[in-house]
C-alpha cells in the first residue's frame, strides 16, 4: 500500500519538489523534469532518460556525472509529454546534440519521438532509443515489440558513459543500440502495487502463486506459477534469460538482480547466491553485478534478473564511474568548477499564431470552451471505473490521465477564448494542454486529434455539420498515422470510427454518439494488438478498452451539449 501522499493528483509534483530539495547538489528542476545542477559541458552529447513516476531510482535518481544529463518526469506510470521531453532536452543540450531513451511503451515512443522531431526542427540534433529487454512480453522473432523493464538501467548506463567519454551523437546512439541488443530480462511478481489514493492494488495473486513476466507499470505477469523457493526462483530466472543469449555473444556479462519496491534486500541476496553460482557454472564471468532496487514499480513485490552480454566496449562503459543521487560507482576525478544552474520554474504558454478570428469563429470558440467543463466532470465521475478497466491488462492510470487532460484542456480553452481565439485556436490550445498535462498514450493521441480538428475547422466563420464531420475524419487519420493502430486493435479508434461513419451518413449527433458507445462496449471481445495491454491480451478479453470507453463518454457529453445548439440552427 502506498500510504504517504497529500493529494493523489499532485503526487508527482510533490515528490519532485522533495527530490529537488534533497538533492540540490546534483540536480536542478526545469519544466518537464530535472537536469544536472551544473551547466552542460560544451561539446558533450546530452543523454536524457525518462518515463513515468513510480520507478525510483529510475529515472530522476540517475541524473549526475557519469550518468544521465537529464530526466523527463511523467505522472505515475504515465509517459511524459512531448513538450516535457523537448524542454528537458533543450536545458541539457551542450551543443553536441541529445540522445533520448526510454522503455518501449507506446506513450513513450510517441511522445519522445515527437520531441525528437521538435528538437531537430529547432536545429538540435536528436536521436531516440527504446529499450526492449523484457523477454516475457514478446517472442524472440519480434524483439522490437518487447517492453523495457530493468534492462533500461544497463542501456542507460552504457549510453551515458559513452557520452561522458566524448563520443559524438552517432557513437552514443550506436552504443545504446548495442547495449539494448545484448540485454535480456525476466521478472516475477508476488503481489501488485497500489497507486496513491487507491484502496486496492492493481492486481492480486492467489496465495502460494507468483506471476511470471511482470511489467514495471503495475502490470501482472503473463503466466501464473507455483511460488518457488529462493533457489528455485534463481534457477527459473537464470535458465529463462540464458536461453535468449544473443548470437555471437561472449561469456562476460553484466547482471542485475532488481527488486521492484517491496522485496527486501536480504531476500534478493538469498536469490543472488544461487543465481551467481548458476551463472558461473554455466561458464560466465559476472562483471560488477548489481543487487538491489534500480527500476522499481512503487510498492510491487517481486524481482527480475537482467543480463547484458559484454564486449570490450560495453564492459568499459558498464564499469565506468558514476555519481548520482541514487547510484554511485567508482570515483570520478574532480572536474573544474562549473557554473551552477538556477532552477527554472517558468512554463510554456500556448501562443496562437494563426490569423485573428472573426466574430462567428469567436462564438464557435466560446461554444467549444463551454463544452469542456462537462467533459471534465464526466471524466471525474468515470475515473475509478476507467482505472479499473485499464488495470485488467495495463497500468490502471487511464482514468487519472483523462481527468488531468480534460481539466487542462478546459483551462487552456478558457484562456484561448480570453485571447479572442476562434474554434480552431481554442481546439489547438486545448489539445496542446491535454497532451502536456495528461502525458501517456491517450494524452498525445487526444492532443493530436484536437489539434488536427482545430486546424481543419480554422478561425474563419462558424463550421457546419459537414465541416465538423470532415474535421473528425482528419483527426482520425492523424491518430492512425501517429499511433500506428487500426480498427480491431482494441483502442480508442474502435469507438471513434463508428462515430464518424454514422455522422457521415447524416444521422443526428446523438445517433453517432450511441454508435461509439456500442462499439466501445464491443471491444470487450477483441484482443489488444498494440500498447501496454498487448502482452496480457488474453487477460483483457471480456473487458472493454478503457480508451474506447472514455472516448464514447466524451462523445455522448459533447452530443448532449451541442445537439440543442445545432438543432436551433446555430451552425449555418
Amino acid at each position: 500500500m502506498t500510504r504517504l501522499y497529500n493529494d493523489p493528483a499532485s503526487f508527482t509534483d510533490d515528490m519532485l519538489a522533495g527530490f529537488l530539495d534533497a538533492n540540490a547538489g546534483y540536480v536542478a528542476g526545469v519544466p518537464g523534469g530535472v537536469v544536472r545542477a551544473t551547466a552542460p559541458p560544451p561539446g558533450k552529447v546530452a543523454v536524457i532518460v525518462g518515463g513515468g513516476t513510480g520507478h525510483y531510482p529510475a529515472f530522476c535518481g540517475l541524473v549526475g556525472r557519469g550518468f544521465a544529463d537529464g530526466a523527463v518526469v511523467g505522472n505515475i506510470f504515465t509517459s511524459p509529454s512531448a513538450a516535457a521531453a523537448a524542454s528537458v532536452a533543450r536545458a541539457a543540450d551542450g551543443g553536441a546534440g541529445v540522445l533520448l531513451t526510454t522503455g518501449n511503451y507506446a506513450g513513450d515512443v510517441m511522445n519522445f519521438g515527437l520531441a525528437v522531431e521538435q528538437l531537430t526542427a529547432e536545429g538540435i540534433p536528436a536521436r531516440y532509443v527504446a529499450v526492449t529487454d523484457d523477454i516475457a512480453s514478446g517472442s524472440a522473432d519480434d524483439i522490437a515489440a518487447r517492453r523495457g523493464i530493468a534492462g533500461d538501467f544497463t542501456v542507460f548506463k552504457c549510453a551515458c558513459a559513452a557520452a561522458e567519454a566524448g563520443y559524438d551523437l552517432d557513437g552514443v546512439f550506436r552504443v545504446a543500440t548495442l547495449a539494448n541488443d545484448n540485454t535480456r530480462t525476466l521478472g516475477v511478481a508476488f503481489d501488485g502495487c497500489t497507486l496513491p489514493g487507491a484502496s486496492t492494488p492493481l492486481f492480486t495473486i492467489e496465495g502460494g502463486k507468483m506471476g511470471l513476466g511482470l511489467g514495471i507499470h503495475g502490470e501482472p505477469g503473463v503466466a501464473t506459477h507455483e511460488m518457488p523457493s529462493a533457489g528455485e526462483l534463481a534457477e527459473l530466472l537464470v535458465t529463462g534469460v540464458l536461453k535468449e543469449k544473443p548470437a555471437g555473444a561472449g561469456t562476460r556479462i553484466a547482471v542485475i538482480l532488481n527488486g521492484l519496491g517491496r522485496t527486501k534486500y536480504e531476500e534478493l541476496f538469498v536469490v543472488w547466491a544461487t543465481a551467481a553460482e548458476l551463472l558461473r557454472t554455466a561458464g560466465y564471468a559476472v562483471v560488477q553485478p548489481e543487487v538491489g532496487e534500480l527500476v522499481t514499480s512503487l510498492d510491487m513485490a517481486g524481482c527480475s534478473l537482467t543480463v547484458m552480454w559484454l564486449d570490450e566496449e560495453l564492459e568499459r562503459f558498464w564499469t565506468a564511474p558514476a555519481d548520482t543521487p541514487a547510484y554511485r560507482r567508482g570515483s570520478i576525478a574532480e572536474a573544474p568548477p562549473a557554473a551552477r544552474r538556477n532552477a527554472v520554474t517558468h512554463t510554456h504558454h500556448h501562443a496562437d499564431t494563426a490569423a485573428p478570428a472573426d466574430d462567428a469563429a469567436r462564438q464557435g470558440g466560446v461554444a467549444v470552451a463551454g463544452a469542456l467543463p462537462a467533459v471534465a466532470s464526466a471524466m471525474v465521475e468515470a475515473e475509478a471505473e476507467l482505472g479499473r478497466i485499464d488495470a485488467i491488462a495495463g497500468d490502471g492510470d487511464h482514468g487519472r490521465g483523462m481527468v488531468r487532460g480534460t481539466a487542462a484542456a478546459g483551462a487552456a480553452a478558457d484562456a484561448a477564448v480570453a485571447r479572442g481565439a476562434g474554434q480552431g485556436g481554442v481546439l489547438r490550445a486545448a489539445g496542446e494542454a491535454w497532451a502536456a498535462q495528461a502525458g501517456g498514450t491517450s494524452g498525445v493521441l487526444w492532443g493530436a486529434a484536437l489539434t488536427a480538428l482545430g486546424d481543419r475547422l480554422g478561425d474563419a466563420g462558424r463550421p457546419t455539420d459537414a465541416d465538423i464531420v470532415a474535421g473528425l475524419r482528419v483527426a482520425y487519420d492523424s491518430l492512425t498515422r501517429l499511433g500506428k493502430a487500426r480498427p480491431g486493435d482494441k483502442t480508442m479508434l474502435d469507438a471513434l470510427l463508428p462515430l464518424i461513419e454514422v455522422a457521415e451518413s447524416g444521422a443526428p449527433w446523438h445517433s453517432a454518439a450511441a454508435a461509439a458507445e456500442s462499439a466501445a462496449r464491443a471491444t470487450a471481445e477483441l484482443r489488444p494488438k498494440v500498447g501496454r495491454a498487448r502482452p496480457l491480451a488474453e487477460r483483457s478479453i471480456g473487458s472493454p478498452d478503457a480508451g474506447a470507453i472514455s472516448l464514447a463518454i466524451c462523445a455522448r457529453v459533447v452530443a448532449d451539449f451541442f445537439e440543442p445548439i445545432l438543432t436551433e440552427g446555430a451552425h449555418r
